[in-house]
C-alpha cells in the first residue's frame, strides 16, 4: 500500500480539476501536500485518469467530468490512508501536521538523521507559520 506522504508531511485528500493538454478534467480524486503545494492524481485511480485524458484529449473535448466515466470509488477507501481530508477545519489540518512532524522529528534525532532533522525543522517553521495566520484571520472574523 503506498501512503500519503510527500517531504514527510501527510498530504490531504480531495477532489479537484485536472488540465491535460488543452482539456480540464474535473472531480479527479487528488492528495494535496499542504507543506510543499504538491498535487497528485490520487495512485488507486491514475490509470483511469490517464487513459479518461488521453481519451477526452484525442476526442478534442474541452472538458469531461472524471466522476462520469469512471466508476466510482469510495471516498473512504480512495482516503483512508490520509491524515487529513479537505472537509476539515484548517487549523485542525495544520495542527495535526504539526503533532506529526514532531513525532517524526523525535524519530530522526533517535536516529542521527541530521539532514532528515534538518528538513523537520523547516517544515514545522513553514506550519507554525500557517498556524499563525489561521488563528489571525479565526480572531479576525469572530470581532
Amino acid at each position: 500500500m503506498s501512503m500519503s506522504f510527500c517531504c514527510g508531511a501527510s498530504m490531504i485528500g480531495t477532489k479537484g480539476t485536472l488540465k491535460h493538454i488543452r482539456t480540464q478534467i474535473h472531480n479527479v480524486p487528488l492528495l494535496f501536500c499542504p507543506v510543499c503545494h504538491r498535487v497528485e492524481v490520487h495512485h488507486l485511480v491514475e490509470n483511469e485518469y490517464e487513459i479518461l485524458a488521453e481519451y477526452a484529449h484525442g476526442d478534442g473535448a474541452p472538458e469531461v467530468d472524471f466522476q462520469e466515466y469512471v466508476e466510482s470509488r469510495d471516498q473512504a477507501e480512495l482516503f483512508e490512508n490520509c491524515v487529513n481530508n479537505e472537509n476539515e477545519d484548517p487549523l485542525e489540518v495544520v495542527r495535526s501536521q504539526i503533532d506529526m512532524a514532531l513525532d517524526l522529528l523525535m524519530v530522526a534525532k533517535q536516529i542521527g538523521d541530521a539532514e532528515w532533522e534538518q528538513q523537520l525543522k523547516e517544515r514545522l517553521n513553514i506550519l507554525s507559520k500557517r498556524r499563525h495566520k489561521l488563528k489571525n484571520k479565526k480572531t479576525m472574523r469572530g470581532r
